[in-house]
């Protein structure tokens, strides 16, 4: 499960990590919901060069009749993307890279929901590994939209969600975004949880569950 996620960390920064350079001025935002803009990265059509680009987080399919079943497709499972009727065009030729410098899981306790925030050891951004599509209104307005993956928990958030967003190593980037690439089995790879011991997380305050909040106040650290 992904639902919330963050994205404050330099545009020089975000360059780097992608490679790409056509970067404009980017403000911090600590609580991106869904059916928010989100920052992504993926080939060009024509010269396969990478760009970035904003896509309304929560994918419509092209078939899809409205724009609201963009609110039940935030999130793909890797196990069945390549079956499922939502997702399968989309994995075998539209993948993106959903950039992001941490995330938000949730743990059940006995009156609440305990917030914790889940960052990279290095607190580098990164890329969720994502799907896009483009659709097209009745009216004929064209919406750019994605969803991000998700995979089984690693150690480090297996006791907080039995899921968790699928990460990207940045040597995986190419493949991953590869129009060329179609096949599931040669993806299969790239499915697998995040490696615990490269990433940390710490318990933040519940001030992010209002997705109304957008300030450092959402990853501070509660005793």
């Amino acid at each position: 499960m992904c639902g919330r996620f963050t994205l404050s960390a330099t545009p020089e920064a975000i360059a780097e990590e992608f490679d790409v350079k056509n970067l404009s001025v980017l403000q911090p935002t600590y609580n991106v919901a869904p059916t928010q803009n989100v920052l992504a990265v993926l080939n060009e059509e024509k010269t396969l060069q990478r760009q970035f680009k904003k896509l309304r987080w929560g994918l419509i399919p092209s078939w899809a009749k409205d724009c609201s079943i963009g609110v039940r497709l935030i999130n793909a499972r890797s196990e069945t993307v390549a079956e499922k009727p939502a997702f399968r065009s989309a994995y075998k030729r539209r993948r993106c890279l959903v950039v992001a410098d941490g995330f938000f899981e949730w743990k059940k306790q006995k009156d609440k929901k305990q917030p914790f925030y889940f960052l990279l050891q290095n607190q580098r951004p990164f890329a969720f590994a994502g799907l896009w599509e483009k659709w097209t209104s009745p009216q004929g307005e064209e919406v750019h939209s994605c969803t991000i993956l998700t995979t089984t928990a690693n150690r480090l958030l297996e006791p907080i969600h039995h899921r968790m967003p699928l990460l990207l190593k940045q040597q995986d980037y190419g493949l991953w975004l590869d129009p060329q690439v179609q096949s599931p089995v040669l993806l299969q790879d790239l499915l697998s949880p995040y490696p615990s011991e490269e990433m940390k997380s710490y318990e933040v305050s519940s001030f992010v569950n209002n997705p109304k909040h957008n300030s450092h106040q959402c990853i501070e650290a509660v005793a």
